[in-house]
């Protein structure tokens, strides 16, 4: 009788008993796999919760208040976001009304919180303007106009992007004012205003050739009316 059919059977349970330990072992192995995966997956959602939160206090933080008054549909104080400008308060207010006066406004300007913004009357602006020495007050007088509150959204010696010595800052300026440049119109004032925004600014005057439509020639036209 050979070896191995004398000790048969208990070779037998042998490989069983393997089977069965590794079985086990397989099973606790996948099993630990399984809880770690529910355990990541869950801290993965608590993490992104928080991060939801922490978005939604982001949202309410950028949220702004501006009082608007004068020749609007409906006045009254309204929260916008962030980097809003003054056109978008006054939509939010129901847009002009039939007598309203921008001409002294900057509409472009960006909202920042507790801003007073007043649009005038046809009135209001022509007696800003009754002799030629006062139409070069016009801005000032822009400021307290109306019942002596500070008007915000006033385009002002301060805060003009058209210089004393008549130069139009393109880093700044609104559309409007981009366009008494000679050879700027409205979609080259656009391009301009979308080039400054997704690239920081203008480093130097000359960049400006960098914006669709402008070359050299153009170039040369503007280049002593325009600043940084």
């Amino acid at each position: 009788m050979t070896f191995k059919y004398r000790y048969r059977k208990q070779i037998i349970i042998i490989i069983i008993i393997v089977i069965l330990i590794g079985s086990i072992i397989f099973l606790y192995i996948n099993d630990n796999n399984k809880k770690n995966k529910t355990n990541n997956t869950s801290k993965l959602l608590e993490s992104a919760k928080k991060e939801e939160k922490k978005e939604i206090k982001k949202e309410k933080i950028k949220e702004i208040m501006v009082d608007v008054k004068g020749e609007v549909i409906n006045a009254g104080i309204y929260k916008l976001k962030t980097g809003s400008r003054v056109i978008d308060a006054i939509n939010m207010a129901g847009g002009l009304t039939n007598k309203a006066n921008t001409s002294v406004l900057n509409l472009s300007k960006k909202l920042t919180d507790e801003m007073v913004i007043i649009v005038y009357s046809n009135y209001e602006v022509e007696n800003f303007k009754k002799t030629k020495e006062q139409e070069e007050q016009v801005l000032n007088n822009c400021i307290t106009g109306y019942d002596n509150l500070n008007n915000d959204a006033c385009i002002t010696s301060d805060n003009s992007n058209i210089e004393n010595n008549g130069k139009v800052s393109i880093n700044n300026a609104s559309i409007e004012e981009l366009l008494t440049l000679t050879g700027i119109g409205e979609a080259k004032a656009k391009s301009i205003i979308e080039y400054r925004e997704k690239n920081g600014g203008f480093k130097s005057i000359e960049d400006i050739k960098n914006v669709t439509g402008i070359g050299d020639a153009l170039f040369d036209k503007i280049k002593e009316n325009i600043t940084l």
